[in-house]
């Protein structure tokens, strides 16, 4: 019997204790466990109540220490309020700092791969659908692994998931320097550094969400500049060393890049939001969302032909318009260093005054009709031509991807799990584009045609289903979203 009447206190639930705390009716909860049952009198009850090897004072009766006990355990799902976003001050604009420099070893690595999709075709005698594997592979399980490490990051794991990614991404670019068969690059720079990469881009992208509001796309425009600003510096340090001394030590270079510009990031990137432990690893009614399913549908069709401009541009350089190999990366870094202006000004305005979705759709659009283009481009004024254009665009819509999808998400606990839900998505759309494409160009003798025609195309679908999504969630009225 005692043990019974001690157990009923405990058989609340953890939400039904937050609930009677935060109601002040913790007390009579626990009385009317003890009122006496029909029948029964005040003193017998009392006599259940109080066993005779029990003594209680009016200072600490049971009750209340029972309460004072059930106050300290901590529900499954934390319910602290942290209040709104700081948007502004020196640790929110240090998180910025800090992401642009993960962003800068994550996407700015991957915005390079044209340099190694010229180079390991011409040293491997790989086809170029072989090679973009290797740099396709990559961008999947970057955007794949954001389900597993976005959910990690909700739960309260940031630091651990982060530092993880940052250790694998580190080795594997070591052991690409080691690397001299493509099975090798394979496995160290496609899947290797997809891990590393995977494990530290969404839980980054989820934490700056947390900081801002009003000047999120700001925030996030900021950051993913680091796209461009890695994409001008891993190149150029790649095109000054790898004649001098080789490829192995050209990619330590790297390696060593960086290791230091990554640990200030392991040690001041902060995680504000409480954990929430509690909560499924995928969030399926998201996509009953129509805004949010369309828009994740449109985005895989965006990714699904943006990267090939990115991984070809170098090889068409070289193959159609006959230019030198390095004329073939200084088209590669104007794609990727113009790209820094629209990965800024545009997240400014949609802060202000239009909001993400309403300025990613027109450059979905803008990017579609540049990708038909590169069909009539014949000559290298005409490529460079192109490459700015692109990259301008491109860029848009690589920016504004992660700033849309934070603003479809309002409960800012489940940030991490939703975006890593559409980052599979686009990862799925990734690993294939480029791929295609090279089994285009290798179907068609070498020409281009095919596959500047699925770029654009694939690009255009996803402006259409973005303007879809869109009309979902306002219709045709004129609104900030």
């Amino acid at each position: 019997m005692d043990e019974e009447r001690q157990s009923i206190p405990f058989s609340l639930s953890s939400t039904e204790i937050e609930e009677d705390q935060s109601s002040g009716a913790v007390n009579d909860g626990l009385r009317e466990k003890t009122m006496p049952a029909d029948g029964e009198n005040e003193p017998t009850r009392q006599s259940k109540a109080q066993p005779d090897n029990i003594t209680t004072t009016s200072a600490n009766p049971p009750e209340s220490m029972l309460v004072r006990t059930l106050s300290r355990v901590r529900t499954r799902e934390s319910k602290k309020s942290i209040g709104p976003p700081p948007d502004g001050g020196s640790e929110a604009w240090l998180q910025v700092v800090l992401a642009h420099m993960v962003i800068f070893n994550t996407w700015g690595y991957i915005n390079s791969f044209g340099v190694f999709q010229t180079y390991y075709s011409q040293t491997l005698g790989r086809s170029a659908s072989d090679i973009s594997w290797v740099g396709s592979v990559q961008i999947f399980l970057l955007f794949f692994i954001g389900t597993l490490s976005g959910r990690a990051t909700d739960a309260g794991f940031f630091k651990l998931v982060w530092t993880a990614g940052a250790v694998v991404e580190l080795f594997s670019i070591f052991m690409a320097s080691l690397c001299t068969q493509y099975w090798q690059l394979f496995l160290a720079q496609g899947i290797g550094q997809g891990l590393g990469c995977g494990m530290m881009f969404c839980p980054t992208v989820a934490l700056l969400s947390t900081w801002f509001s009003k000047n999120r796309s700001m925030a996030i425009g900021l950051a993913t500049a680091g796209s461009s600003t890695g994409g001008l510096v891993f190149p150029a340090v790649i095109i000054r060393l790898l004649p001098r001394i080789g490829y192995g030590w050209t990619m330590r270079t790297l390696g060593f890049i960086s290791l230091v510009t990554l640990i200030p990031c392991g040690v001041f990137l902060t995680h504000r939001v409480p954990s929430r432990r509690s909560g499924p690893l995928v969030e399926w009614a998201a996509f009953k969302e129509a805004p949010y399913a369309l828009f994740a549908l449109g985005m895989f069709f965006n990714f699904w032909g943006l990267y090939i401009g990115f991984f070809y541009i170098g090889s068409f350089a070289t193959n159609i318009i006959g230019v030198s190999e390095s004329t073939s990366v200084y088209l590669l870094l104007l794609m990727n260093g113009i790209g820094i202006v629209n990965r800024i000004l545009p997240n400014h305005m949609a802060d202000k005054y239009t909001g993400p979705l309403n300025i990613v759709i027109p450059f979905s659009f803008t990017t579609a009709i540049i990708a038909y283009c590169w069909a009539g481009v014949t000559n290298v004024a005409g490529l460079y031509a192109f490459a700015g254009v692109y990259g301008l665009s491109a860029a848009t819509i690589q920016s504004m991807f992660p700033a849309t999808l934070s603003s479809l998400t309002t409960d800012i606990s489940k940030v991490g799990v939703r975006m890593g839900m559409v980052m599979s998505v686009v990862g799925t759309a990734a690993l294939i584009g480029s791929p295609i494409a090279g089994a285009l160009v290798t179907s068609d003798g070498g020409k281009y045609i095919g596959a500047q025609m699925f770029m654009g195309t694939a690009i255009m679908a996803g402006a259409l289903t973005l303007a879809a999504a869109r009309y979902a969630k306002l219709g045709f009225a004129w609104g900030r979203t």
